[in-house]
């Protein structure tokens, strides 16, 4: 098991509260190490310091210490750390001395000498003439020892027992590493703290959202307070429910109009297929449907099933999800309408067709384009009287630059007021167009052809040759349909 798979089976919770005991604990231990190589700094310059100071004063005087060192000590008086007399007095408390002569002999002999090593012997000798500092060791004690020469020759060292600063630090150390586990089992603590409270809205809105889950209640919002990253996500969570809520709905409507849309046909079909079915198993009561209504009713079912697939189709094209869609690309807008006119040409070749088209240039899918035109001309065909001509237009308006306006307009008898708002919606159809055949899915599938490029629909009735009396009759009307899409700049 990799540190990145267990990492990544941790809660949230589990992974903020290591983080932040894990940012205190780095912390703790860079600072305690930082003030344990300081202190052993200072402490090591202050003993190099005194070695200084002590073999300065040693070497200014050289013949003055040795005959200070032949002296008894005095058992009473003072020990004088680095003075003259009272060595042995004075050994655990300050520094040790001796003195060599230029051949490396000790003068003097101390009870306790120091070790004379190659270093201290050629300075003695003559050899060297810049100071040696080292760490030797007299007996059981560690020292740190410094070296100088003499003027007239010879050498002066001063030692130092290192084994009392040793222990401090020892127990510096320990202090610190002792601090730093009660910081890093505080920071633990303080990390459990952190997330809890810092993810508490987190838990807060999981749980709505998993009641939410559960209960399948789309309309109830999850409850949001301050303007933090929690409220910002629980605000997203509530739209996208409202979004989901309504897609839903929409589905459901769908489901509900096709489902009455499709009874008409599957109702008639079924009537007229078990009309023919009693025909068939009872030969002698065939005398009842003459050849002419048999093949009207031959012709009414293959009419029925024609709008039944037409109605399936137009169903699937509009339920039809985003992620199935081609891709979107820079579409001559003309081409595409001449290309649909052709199709609707040959469908109802009883009309006339013109076109007046600007040049452009949208960014959309051609198939679903080309669909949405098709609609729309065969809505103007479907209306407009044997003879009669279907205009179409694509403008680039100069004083509304990056929009193109498509328009279709036929000769039909036009919309009325009342239904002009719902002949965009789905499986809407007029009174006057309940008989003729449709799904009324058409200019359902322009207006949302529409708004997924980026565009909208509408729909007018305009006066194409008004007279001046007020007889009906004598005042042609026609529809126009209108769809306005961003192009691309050039």
């Amino acid at each position: 098991m990799t540190i990145t798979g267990w990492w990544r089976r941790r809660t949230l919770h589990a992974r903020l509260s290591l983080l932040v005991a894990g940012a205190v604990a780095a912390a703790l231990v860079v600072l305690a190490v930082a003030a344990w190589v300081v202190v052993a700094g200072i402490q090591r310059q202050q003993v190099e310091e005194q070695l200084n100071a002590d073999a300065a004063a040693i070497a200014a005087q050289p013949a003055q210490w040795l005959a200070a060192s032949a002296l008894p000590a005095d058992p009473g008086g003072p020990a004088v750390p680095g003075g003259p007399g009272g060595d042995r007095h004075r050994r655990e408390l300050g520094p040790r001395w001796q003195i060599l002569d230029t051949t490396g002999a000790v003068l003097g002999a101390p009870a306790s000498p120091l070790p004379v090593t190659g270093a201290a012997l050629r300075l003695a000798t003559g050899g060297a003439r810049r100071p040696a500092q080292e760490r030797v060791d007299v007996g059981k004690d560690s020292y740190l020892m410094r070296t100088v020469p003499l003027p007239g020759g010879g050498a002066v060292q001063v030692a130092i027992n290192q084994d009392p600063d040793d222990n401090v630090l020892t127990l510096f150390g320990l202090l610190l590493a002792a601090g730093c586990a009660l910081g890093i089992a505080a920071a633990a603590g303080l990390g459990r703290a952190v997330a809890r409270t810092g993810l508490q809205p987190v838990e807060d809105l999981t749980q709505a959202v998993e009641n939410v889950a559960r209960t399948m209640d789309l309309a109830q919002p999850i409850p949001t307070e301050g303007t933090d990253e929690i409220a910002r996500l629980a605000r997203s969570v509530n739209t996208m429910l409202t979004t989901i809520d309504t897609s839903r709905r929409a589905q459901r409507t769908l489901v509900e109009d096709a489902g009455h849309e499709l009874r008409t046909p599957l109702t008639s079909i079924r009537t007229n297929i078990e009309l023919l079915l009693q025909i068939e198993s009872h030969p002698e009561h065939a005398h009842r449907l003459t050849p002419e209504d048999r093949a009207q009713l031959l012709t009414d079912l293959d009419s029925q099933v024609t709008e039944l697939a037409t109605l399936t189709t137009e169903l699937v094209e509009l339920a039809r999800e985003e992620t199935t869609r081609e891709d979107a690309e820079a579409v001559d807008l003309p081409e595409l309408v001449q290309a649909a006119i052709g199709r609707v040409r040959r469908r109802a070749p009883a009309l006339t067709y013109t076109a007046d088209l600007d040049p452009a240039t949208v960014d959309g899918r051609p198939t679903e384009l080309e669909r949405m035109i098709v609609n729309i001309l065969d809505n103007a065909a479907k209306w407009s009287p044997p003879g009669a001509t279907v205009h179409t237009t694509l403008t680039v308006e100069a004083d509304e630059p990056g929009w193109a306006t498509l328009r279709v307009t036929d000769t039909g008898p036009g919309i009325d007021d009342a239904d002009l708002p719902h002949v965009f919606d789905r499986f809407y159809r007029a009174a006057n167009a309940r008989a003729m055949p449709g799904s009324g899915l058409g200019l359902a599938i322009v207006a949302h052809t529409a708004t997924q490029h980026g565009g909208a629909a509408t729909a007018t009735t305009t006066n194409t040759a008004a007279t001046t009396t007020n007889t009906a009759t004598n005042t042609q009307h026609g529809t126009t349909i209108t769809v306005r899409l961003p192009t691309v700049p050039d």
